[in-house]
């Protein structure tokens, strides 16, 4: 399984929610395996930095790419973007999962 990890800071913190507003727009793409957007509970005593954590599991970067490719991906993408201040992204096959 393909592991997609998206990190967001809010350019204030009153926009957080607004933030995971818009990211739910994700859920409803059918193509992912799983697929959670949630607010960084922010419990490490060293970095609290991030506010909102997208998680998905895809079965491949086929389906990735699929999912980029939604119509709602790009909505989302326009909700979110004037709101957020950075956006980091790691995809990855953990260890024996390819």
């Amino acid at each position: 399984m393909l592991h997609h990890v998206v990190l967001f800071t809010a350019k204030s913190p009153e926009n957080v929610d607004a933030i995971v507003e818009g990211l739910q727009l994700l859920e409803q793409i059918p193509d992912s395996e799983h697929l959670s957007i949630s607010r960084n509970i922010k419990r490490d005593q060293i970095s609290d930095a991030i506010d909102v954590v997208v998680f998905g599991l895809f079965r491949d970067e086929a389906q990735l790419d699929a999912y980029k490719t939604h119509p709602l991906y790009q909505a989302s993408i326009d909700r979110v973007r004037p709101l957020r201040d950075t956006r980091s992204v790691a995809d990855f096959y953990p260890k024996d999962s390819k």
